[in-house]
């Protein structure tokens, strides 16, 4: 490729007093009735009140985003916005709630089944405003042109991407994230590791996209413990969110591998949550890609302080047993057998993982399903 992109959320707003850019942002859109999508995580835990407390005007509330989404969940929210008579969308949770209402901004003006926007630039427009707050440090959601859902019918995970999907406006502080659950905190903060892991090893990294990677791990692996052994640690929470934001914006550019690749079909088959499914693939499919990358690999163990002289491979080989530690420091559960997996479905979910050629042609190595299936095994 002799040239590349950069895309992002078209104004970023980001630090502890970020949320008070809100009521600029509703007099510059002209919002008068917007649709909140949110989850019930977010309205019972009253993260949610930081952003009603801001609202000038009439709105509504659409709750009922679930962890993991279905496509279909799409059309609930598109007739909710209809119903409501709703003229923008404020989308304030974790990625499932960002991901339901980035594809229900651009959808809800165009015809046809939600199937049919499946795939890389299916959709041709958004006529409405869409800002967008997360509550998480981890999907990068509110930087990207991506929406992962499940699919049922499919038992798979199923990707939307589109440069409409990305927000007007993206709000990014730490005081959303306070009240984010132990657990939550360490698998959305892992899921921003292997964004950025992925992104610096991506075939299609650039100078820019390296940048924002190297620095989102850094503060990951410095900070994301902090922010898991103390919520209320304001300043763990901010370097966290930046960190998410960065990964964000160097997967939303270079693209992920296979680590998510063989995470997709444990969060459409098994229901495993995003962050998790990722967590626990990464040291296993990095161990497979060590022939590919060993020196990038190794550049990231210098950043870290792990190395030792210029031997790629063992420099590579320690970031690797380092990242098992990390996750096990966090309660990642070790494997996938955690998770009523039978050994005798890995292969069915190999034959999964291996159709997702969207984010497997940006991995650094070439797998076959039979060393997807070898992963897996390890995994176990």
């Amino acid at each position: 490729m002799t040239f590349s992109t950069f895309k992002s959320a078209n104004k970023l707003i980001t630090g502890q007093d970020a949320l008070d850019y809100l009521t600029q942002a509703l007099a510059k859109f002209n919002i008068q009735n917007p649709l909140i999508v949110t989850d019930q995580g977010v309205v019972s835990s009253g993260t949610i009140q930081h952003v009603l407390d801001l609202l000038p005007v009439s709105y509504s509330i659409y709750d009922a985003v679930k962890p993991e989404p279905e496509l279909e969940q799409v059309q609930d929210c598109i007739n909710f916005y209809h119903e409501k008579q709703s003229d923008a969308i404020i989308a304030v949770g974790g990625g499932s709630v960002l991901d339901i209402a980035k594809c229900t901004a651009a959808l809800a003006s165009q015809e046809g089944d939600i199937r049919d926007f499946i795939g890389t630039d299916q959709i041709q427009d958004r006529r409405i405003a869409l800002i967008v707050i997360p509550t998480t440090s981890g999907t990068g959601s509110e930087v990207t042109n991506i929406a992962i859902l499940s699919d049922a019918a499919k038992q798979m995970k199923q990707g939307i991407v589109s440069d409409y999907l990305l927000p007007d406006v993206a709000i990014v502080s730490p005081l959303m994230s306070v009240s984010c659950p132990a657990s939550v905190t360490a698998a959305s903060g892992v899921d921003a590791l292997v964004h950025a892991i992925e992104a610096y090893i991506s075939v299609n990294h650039s100078d820019i996209t390296d940048a924002m990677a190297l620095q989102a791990i850094e503060l990951i692996v410095e900070y994301l413990p902090q922010a898991y052994a103390l919520p209320s640690n304001l300043i763990a929470r901010e370097k966290m969110a930046t960190a998410s934001l960065m990964a964000g914006l160097a997967f939303g550019n270079a693209g992920v591998g296979a680590v998510h690749a063989l995470a997709y079909p444990l969060g459409g088959k098994y229901k495993m949550a995003h962050g998790v499914s990722n967590a626990l693939m990464l040291p296993f499919v990095l161990q497979w890609n060590l022939l590919g990358c060993a020196e990038r690999l190794s550049k990231i163990a210098q950043l870290l302080n792990l190395a030792e002289g210029n031997q790629h491979m063992a420099n590579a080989e320690k970031l690797v047993k380092f990242l098992h530690r990390f996750c096990q420091q966090l309660h990642i559960p070790p494997g996938l057998s955690s998770f009523g997996i039978l050994e005798s479905d890995l292969p069915a979910l190999a034959a999964e993982a291996i159709k997702v050629e969207r984010l497997l042609k940006n991995n650094p190595r070439k797998l076959t399903v039979k060393d997807i299936e070898a992963i897996y095994r390890e995994a176990y």
